[in-house]
This record gives C-alpha cells, sequence and structure tokens, in this order.
C-alpha cells in the first residue's frame, strides 16, 4: 500500500460582521471544536463598530449526536495533521487577502482564537503570509512545536491570554506556562482571567476589543 496525496480545491464558509469597507480593523476570529462559525460569531454581536469581524469555518464538519441533528467543524485531527495544518494556514490567507480587497488602505488585521481555535490562529500567526497585529489566545494552549526561538517572531506583536477560572479543559498551569514561553521569547504579553467557564466572557472580550 502507498499513501498518496493529491490537492483539490474545495469551498469555505465564512460569515461576516460589520462592513470591511469602512473597517479600520479586521478581526479573525476562529472557533473551537465542534463550533459552526455563524453561532460563535454571534459571541461579537455590538462589537462592529469601526471594525469588520470575519468568522471562518473549519473545514471538516461532522455529526455531534446520534440523531445526526446537530453539525460542528473542527479544524484538524492528529491524523495527517501536518496537511491539515497547512491546508488551513493557507485557508485564512486567502481569507485576509480577500477581506483587505474590501477594506481601506492600512486596515489593521487582529485574530482571536478560541480553544481548539487557538493553535491554528498560532500556526497561521507564526507560518502565514498575513500579518496579523495582535493575537487573543482563548482558553487553548500554544502548539507545542513553537519553542522560545520561533516565538521571538511574534516581539512585534501584543499577545493577550484569556481563562475561565473554573475552565473544565484548560487549567491555570496551561496559561501559567503559556506565559512563561511567551516571557522567554520576549513576546508583549498579558494575562486576563475571568470568572466562568470554557466560554468567551462578553465583558472581558468587549473590555479587550475597546484596547
Amino acid at each position: 500500500m502507498q499513501e498518496r496525496f493529491i490537492p483539490v480545491q474545495r469551498t469555505a464558509r465564512y460569515h461576516v460582521l460589520g462592513d470591511p469597507a469602512t473597517a479600520r480593523t479586521i478581526w479573525i476570529v476562529v472557533h473551537g471544536y465542534g463550533q459552526l462559525a455563524r453561532f460563535f460569531l454571534n459571541n461579537f454581536a455590538g462589537l462592529e463598530e469601526g471594525c469588520c469581524i470575519v468568522a471562518p469555518e473549519g473545514l471538516s464538519r461532522f455529526y455531534l449526536d446520534q440523531a445526526h441533528s446537530r453539525v460542528g467543524a473542527t479544524w484538524m485531527t492528529r491524523e495527517d495533521r501536518q496537511h491539515e495544518i497547512d491546508d488551513h494556514i493557507r485557508y485564512l490567507d486567502m481569507l485576509v487577502e480577500h477581506m483587505l480587497k474590501e477594506a481601506p488602505p492600512n486596515t489593521v488585521v487582529n485574530a482571536l482564537g478560541f480553544s481548539q481555535g487557538v493553535a491554528t490562529v498560532a500556526r497561521w500567526a507564526m507560518h502565514g503570509r498575513s500579518t496579523v497585529q495582535r493575537l487573543v489566545l482563548w482558553a487553548g494552549p500554544l502548539p507545542p512545536e513553537m519553542d522560545h526561538h520561533a516565538l521571538s517572531n511574534w516581539r512585534a506583536l501584543h499577545v493577550d491570554l484569556v481563562l475561565g477560572d473554573t475552565d473544565e479543559y484548560a487549567t491555570p498551569e496551561v496559561l501559567g506556562t503559556m506565559a512563561r514561553r511567551l516571557t522567554t521569547a520576549g513576546v508583549p504579553h498579558a494575562t486576563h482571567v475571568f470568572k466562568g467557564g470554557h466560554q468567551l466572557d462578553a465583558i472581558l472580550l468587549r473590555e479587550l476589543w475597546g484596547r
């Protein structure tokens, strides 16, 4: 048996809040495991003034229940992971290029990743063509392959690390490890802990958006 690969073209779905034609900032917000972009984007309603918020959807969808009534999406699994990572980096680069064509000159690109989306946006910000000025990494760990030499490429970024104090998936140890890795690499960052679980917090989200 031989394992072979062939690139194919497929259609990716994304959802948008705000008008890119008048946006000073484009935010790419990346959902977590088992979510769909349109529902994830609902968390950002009311934050679109002066910006355009774009929620890409993971390319792999699956049923969440035995009745096949609920559908979610994932960014990757451990199976053929490097090709999935490369595909998503190209996907996000193409999406940003597309959105910037509709935006004014000098529009800034920021990104937020939630849960599984943290690794996706981190790898994209590290290896993609797009220039990201600010990263919000919410309730998920940095990819393990990013050592302090790789992370030093982020010294021109500002990174916000966010975690709920009762998060059942991420822990304070995860947040502390991320902060230490960024400190070692000389990356400007701040940590934020809110009262809540594995979710976005509306109050903290609005506070971060206003910075």
